[in-house]
């Protein structure tokens, strides 16, 4: 532990700054930096996210020496203020924040006006002249403190407040009177007796110390524990508190809270944008239990804060002018307005979509905010996949139910279902959902990681909703007022119609539509700031990016996308064709009955060498490597259950001779061909080996189809591929024939097609043994998913059973067939390239799994010195962007390296 527990800010200086993210938080390293740039913050202190993790590591007890240095720091704040932490004439009164090193917005706990008890909101009301707010403060206090540290559900609180503006006419919580306040404070502490059997706790202190030690706990709520999950964040990070004089925005009409933008977090535009309401606090905005009106009069009119609270306004103008361009960001604000007074609560880098972040990072450096090599590490991978979301055609006619606030963009069709929990079920059960709630908290986590996208009828732009969708690049239609939903029905209705669990419903983020039923949809058009992005990146990057690709349509869509060849052709989905799998089935069926194998082929010929032709001419000249068949046979024929239920159904009604007997044929040639473990039996390099007209024939198609471009003048690069080698005798054997089929159709043709033959190494005894292969092997390509299955020992159709819980209990990090294991798959990839380039040292090297389009995978294959990685058509942007930053990352390292070898 450090001697240092806590860190005060505050009357224009702070014991932290910006740099101490990790110790501080994002919150609090954002609170000392504005402080320290002479920017309006209530002063207070923050408990360092090392006292976090001691406090677990210690058996949930606070770290020794903590409970002086927090009454220290209490006492230097009380002075700052001028105000007595328990005083019935000036009480101080703090907010208790959670405050991670990344940012988590609304994971963890938060509770507001801490240090209210029966005698201090006396004092409030008396010193501010002002019962109904004291009230309001302490009713509000009593609510939060009770479901974060006594945890008694929200809801009850929630319900006697609903009764009591039913009984008063008010519309909401604000037109409540300072009596009817007064008297829900009793309730409140009536809610507390009943569900806790102890009086609401009246001691500050006792209060501070619940309030500390529930954020403390919070870091580890399942909702929080669920967001880590979905970002890969630490565990072990945990998060700093945040101690902050109270100011406040629910004393009057003069008084306001809000959330503002710097740039716009949807589209990225470069205005400011926000919201914020009169006479709330701050959670009001963030949960959406009012709806609340924009910051500018372009947006807003005479409803926004720049008409309403011009002064304000204006402080806060140049207060987010002056924050952007010390963080070189687009930046989340937090702000409140006490008797026309700006007080800023926080500012961190501002959660947004893919499509903004593009063109926030490109207009930056642009402005030469940032340079070009920043601006490509501000784009994550996983953002920049937001942009390939499809939007509703324009075109089709659609039946719109509502419109809400356009929260995240995209388009997204799903059932309607009403709770988080229900989501989850759903998804399990195959289905897609689209979660529909009054607005979301949260709770909601879980279930808005699964929603193909998400509804709401209350809350703004910057809602909960809103802000944690467009961090999951997830469709939202937030604020939708329209729709009246039911839990207790599990329906909502609009105009008179109703929408149930489970009809279908479509989305649209981008508009704010809710259209009624599965609503067709475009693909997207990229525009100027991706290709800008996209060109500065490919400048920076070494790793070339081909994609996965089996038909011409493909691979054309991969070119658009920037790829750079072909690193995978599964030559197998092609005999799946309507018009192939008959004579794949006959061939199969007759496999021993060479004149019939032989004939069967000799129809495929032509129909490879076409889907050849096409692959080809669409790559115009650009590597294009082809993987021989690799799956086992028994994956062409139909199920055998299948089979014998249809040969039992033909039997009772003992007709149709002819069938039977074909089917019994059929049937007996399924159970001959089942093997107990297929993925390791008879398939890849084995096929062709025990069937070498196989290869042949495929050979034959893919340099018959070269040789005739080449006679057109178009340029080919073909790349023949031998699967599932595992000993140099393989590959030999299978490599001859194929070289001679090649020289025999070149003959015959009479042109020159400069080819390559190579392996994948998937199989582990090939990566040990990968000197010896590299002798016959013009190639390396890492079938990386048949690799970690092996080297595992996990069958990738079955492992979904376990792995969820192995990265829950911390056995993986994350699942091994979603990025490479870098630990032991990755140290088979790294002998492999080794013990390869030793023989060969210009051993070219890829990747073909869908690990090539993972960002982690694809800076370990830029740090491993592979030559390409290669993934589907729509992951190429993501490779290329990925593939840049680890360039980046790379050069850098390596000045910072030689500054310290200078130093």
């Amino acid at each position: 532990m450090p001697n240092k527990l806590t860190y005060f800010f505050g009357g224009g200086t702070a014991d932290g700054n910006i740099e101490m993210k990790n110790l501080l938080g994002g919150k609090g390293a954002g609170l000392a930096e504005m402080t320290n740039l002479g920017v309006p913050v209530p002063p207070g202190f923050t408990i360092t996210t090392e006292c976090c993790v001691d406090y677990y590591d210690g058996g949930r007890k606070w770290p020794k020496g903590l409970d002086a240095d927090i009454k220290k720091s209490m006492k230097r704040l009380e002075k700052a203020m001028g105000r007595g932490f328990g005083s019935t004439k000036a009480p101080l009164l703090v907010s208790v924040r959670s405050g991670a090193r990344a940012s988590m917005p609304g994971m963890m706990d938060t509770i507001l006006n801490l240090g209210l008890n029966d005698e201090t909101v006396e004092g409030l009301a008396r010193e501010s002249r002002n019962p109904r707010f004291a009230y309001d403060s302490y009713r509000r206090f009593i609510q939060m403190y009770s479901d974060v540290v006594l945890d008694i559900s929200k809801e009850k609180f929630e319900h006697a407040l609903e009764q009591a503006k039913k009984k008063t006419g008010a519309k909401s919580d604000a037109d409540l009177s300072a009596e009817t306040l007064q008297k829900l404070v009793k309730t409140y502490k009536g809610l507390v007796k009943k569900h806790s059997r102890h009086s609401f706790p009246q001691d500050p202190w006792s209060q501070l110390e619940g309030a500390i030690s529930a954020v403390f706990l919070s870091w580890n709520n399942q909702r929080a524990i669920d967001y880590r999950r979905i970002y890969n964040i630490p565990a072990a990070w945990g998060t700093a508190v945040n101690v902050q004089s109270m100011v406040f925005g629910n004393m009057g009409d003069d008084c306001a809270t809000g959330v503002a933008f710097t740039r716009d977090p949807s589209t990225g535009e470069n205005r400011f944008y926000g919201e914020y309401l009169l006479n709330a606090q701050g959670e009001d905005v963030v949960a959406g239990i009012r709806t609340p009106q924009p910051l500018t009069k372009a947006d807003g009119g005479k409803k926004s804060l720049e008409a309403a609270m011009p002064k304000a306004y204006a402080d806060l103008v140049k207060v987010y002018k002056s924050l952007e361009k010390q963080y070189r960001d687009m930046l989340d604000l937090e702000f409140t307005i006490q008797n026309g007074t700006l007080f800023m609560l926080q500012s961190r880098v501002g959660k947004r979509t893919g499509a903004a972040a593009v063109r926030i990072a490109v207009e930056m450096a642009e402005s030469r905010l940032i340079d070009r090599k920043t601006a490509v590490m501000r784009v994550s991978p996983d953002q920049l996949d937001q942009l390939l979301h499809p939007t509703l055609d324009p075109k089709a006619k659609l039946d719109i139910l509502a419109k809400g606030l356009p929260a995240s963009p995209g388009a997204a069709a799903g059932r309607v279902v009403f709770n988080a929990d229900d989501a989850v079920a759903w998804v399990e059960n195959g289905e897609a959902v689209l979660l529909t709630r009054l607005e979301t908290s949260p709770e909601d986590i879980h279930g808005m990681e699964v929603s193909k996208g998400i509804l709401t009828a209350r809350g703004g732009m910057t809602s909960h909703a809103a802000v944690v969708a467009r961090g999951m690049g997830k469709a939202c239609v937030a604020g939708c007022g329209d729709i009246e939903v039911d839990y207790a029905r599990k329906c909502f209705t609009v105009d008179g119609r109703t929408v149930k669990e489970g009809d279908w419903i479509t989305i649209d983020g981008g508009s704010g539509r809710v259209v009624t039923g599965k609503a067709p949809t475009v693909e997207p058009k990229l525009d100027k700031y991706f290709d800008k992005l996209m060109t500065w990146a490919d400048s920076c990057r070494r790793l070339k990016v081909r994609t996965n690709a089996d038909t011409p349509e493909d691979a054309v869509r991969a070119r658009k996308f920037g790829a750079q060849g072909i690193g995978l052709c599964r030559t197998e989905h092609m005999f799946f064709a309507e018009d192939r799998l008959p004579i794949v089935r006959n061939m199969i069926l007759n496999m021993k009955d060479k004149k019939v194998r032989e004939k069967s082929l000799e129809k495929l010929l032509p129909m490879q060498r076409h889907d050849f032709l096409g692959i080809f001419a669409a790559l115009e000249g650009l590597p294009v490597t082809i993987r021989l068949l690799d799956p086992p046979l028994h994956e062409f024929l139909p199920n055998f259950t299948e089979v014998t239920v249809e040969l039992e159904d033909l039997r009772r009604k003992g007709k149709n001779k002819r069938k039977i007997a074909e089917l019994e044929s059929l049937q007996a040639k399924v159970q001959s061909l089942h093997e107990l473990n297929p993925m390791l039996g008879h398939r890849g390099c084995r096929l062709g080996v025990t069937f070498p007209e196989l290869y042949d024939m495929q050979v034959r198609a893919i340099m018959e189809a070269a040789c005739e471009l080449k006679r057109r003048k178009v340029k080919v690069q073909p790349e023949i591929m031998i699967p599932l080698v595992g000993t140099a005798e393989e590959l030999v054997l299978t490599r001859r024939r194929a070289i001679a089929v090649a020289q025999d159709v070149q003959s015959k043709y009479g042109v020159k097609v400069k080819y390559l033959v190579g392996t994948m190494i998937e199989v582990p005894r090939a990566a040990v043994c990968a000197d010896e292969i590299a002798e016959h092997a013009d190639f390396f390509s890492f079938g990386t998913n048949d690799l970690t299955q092996m080297t595992f020992g996990y069958s990738r159709d079955d492992a979904f059973k376990f792995l969820p819980q192995y990265v829950a209990d911390g056995i993986l990090p994350i699942d091994p067939f979603i990025s490479i294991d870098q630990t032991g798959v990755g140290k088979l990839m790294e002998m492999a390239v080794q013990k390869g380039r030793s023989i060969k040292p210009k051993l070219k090297c890829g990747i073909c799994g869908e690990h090539g389009g993972e960002a982690a995978s694809v800076e370990f294959c830029h740090t491993l010195g592979l030559d390409y990685v290669s993934c589907s058509p729509f992951r190429v942007p993501l490779a290329r962007l990925a593939a840049a930053q680890a360039a980046v990352r790379e050069s850098t390292a390596k000045v910072r390296g030689s500054a310290a070898d200078t130093n």
